[in-house]
Order: C-alpha cells, then sequence, then structure tokens
C-alpha cells in the first residue's frame, strides 16, 4: 500500500479503536492516526507471535481487525501510563 492509504488505514483503525475505548472525545484526528499506524505494528506483531506466520498486511478486513486491535492495545498502554502518573 501507497503512503495515503497507510494514513487512512491508520486514521480508521484508530478511529474506531478510540471508539471502542471511549477516547475519542480526548484525542485528535492526528493521534488517531498516529494510534492506528502504530497499532498496526503491534496488532501485526502479535498476530506473527500467535500464528507463527508472518503477517501480509492489505486493504481489507482481516489487517483492519489487526490494526483495530493493535490500536486498542496501545491505547490501553497509554491510558495505564496517564493513570499511573496523576
Amino acid at each position: 500500500m501507497g503512503v495515503i492509504a497507510w494514513i487512512i488505514f491508520g486514521a480508521l483503525a484508530g478511529w474506531v479503536a478510540s471508539m471502542i475505548a471511549g477516547t475519542n472525545a480526548r484525542q485528535g484526528c492526528l493521534l488517531n492516526i498516529v494510534v492506528g499506524i502504530v497499532g498496526a505494528f503491534i496488532g501485526g506483531f502479535l498476530y506473527s507471535l500467535i500464528t507463527g506466520s508472518d503477517f501480509v498486511a492489505g486493504f481489507d478486513l482481516t489487517s483492519f481487525i489487526v490494526a483495530v486491535v493493535g490500536a486498542l492495545i496501545l491505547l490501553f498502554i497509554m491510558s495505564a501510563i496517564t493513570r499511573r502518573r496523576a
């Protein structure tokens, strides 16, 4: 996928994950994109560890679910860190 497709894919995955986690009101579009893209890497890495096979990302439903799960994990870690500081 091209860079623009990764940004759009990351934005969608980050937005869906933030709506599931209930953090959508606190983060903007840019943070949704970053969380989605980083979450896609986390999800792909975990998928590879669990299944033992390489994960080949494409613009399909499986990749989207893996990216959202990775973004949810990232949001959980971020909220745990910010709660600990406060």
